[in-house]
């Protein structure tokens, strides 16, 4: 017999944050929370989620943890159908799970960039299908989508990150398209560079060659990185817009520092 499911009201928005383990995922998930939304948060890194669970209902948000790999349509769809049993039907679905290592796009092998779509742009395509449909049924719903503005400027030695980016931009464009009317809203959230996890993983002078191609490039006009949470709140506000009020994309980049005089 299948579980009963959480009966939908329209005041409750349950809220769903793809890569919620770290970084913006996690950011995002406390902001989302504090803000009034029931969060389902999913990542591979279970341990960290139920410590950002707890964190959250302390300080009196309502959240569920549940393991989630985009990389693998079984999980995701497991994952969706434990969220609607747990939170009820989800109204917002955060896509922020990515994939990002250091290297040429010469040096790298196919499986190597595979990996990468699979997770940046096939995982979201997971995640569209595992919760857009019942979106469009019940012509409600917010599908948010982190991007980078390596999606529009491509940076050197990022590997495919840039092209996984583009064509992540590329598909929510059309899915906007297609969606228009239904009262499901597509949005790209497109941060610049941002502290997170992602990267402090890389070999030190891998980073670096990364940082003084950036340089070289014109990309690093100076020493500025976000923090994690001003895309949160981004994403708080493309969310949390009136129906009739589509925001999207939004770029969110770092203030250079001020000059002194």
């Amino acid at each position: 017999m299948a579980a009963s499911r959480k009966p939908v009201h329209p005041d409750r928005r349950p809220a769903v944050i793809a890569g919620a383990s770290s970084g913006i995922g996690a950011e995002t998930a406390k902001s989302l929370a504090a803000a009034g939304f029931p969060v389902a948060l999913g990542a591979r890194r279970v341990d960290k989620l139920e410590d950002l669970a707890t964190e959250i209902r302390e300080a009196g948000g309502e959240a569920f943890v549940h393991p989630l790999d985009v990389a693998s349509t079984e999980s995701v769809d497991k994952f969706a159908a434990a969220v609607a049993t747990e939170l009820g039907e989800a109204e917002v679905v955060v896509c922020n799970a990515g994939l990002l290592a250091p290297g040429g796009v010469i040096d790298a092998t196919t499986e190597q960039l595979a990996a990468e779509f699979d997770v940046n742009v096939l995982g979201a395509h997971r995640l569209i299908r595992a919760f857009g449909a019942g979106m469009v049924e019940r012509q409600r719903g917010d599908l948010v989508f982190v991007s980078s503005d390596t999606a529009v400027r491509a940076r050197p030695f990022m590997r495919g990150y840039s092209a996984t980016k583009s064509g992540l931009e590329g598909l929510v464009e059309a899915l906007q398209m297609e969606l228009e009317g239904s009262g499901v809203r597509a949005s790209v959230v497109r941060p610049g560079p941002t502290w997170s996890e992602m990267g402090s993983d890389w070999d030190a002078e891998a980073g670096a060659k990364v940082l003084t191609e950036w340089i070289k490039w014109g990309h690093a006009r100076h020493s500025h990185f976000l923090k994690a949470t001003a895309i949160a709140d981004a994403i708080v506000t493309v969310v949390s817009a009136p129906r009739g009020v589509h925001i999207s994309p939004v770029d969110v980049n770092p203030e250079a520092p001020v000059e002194k005089k």
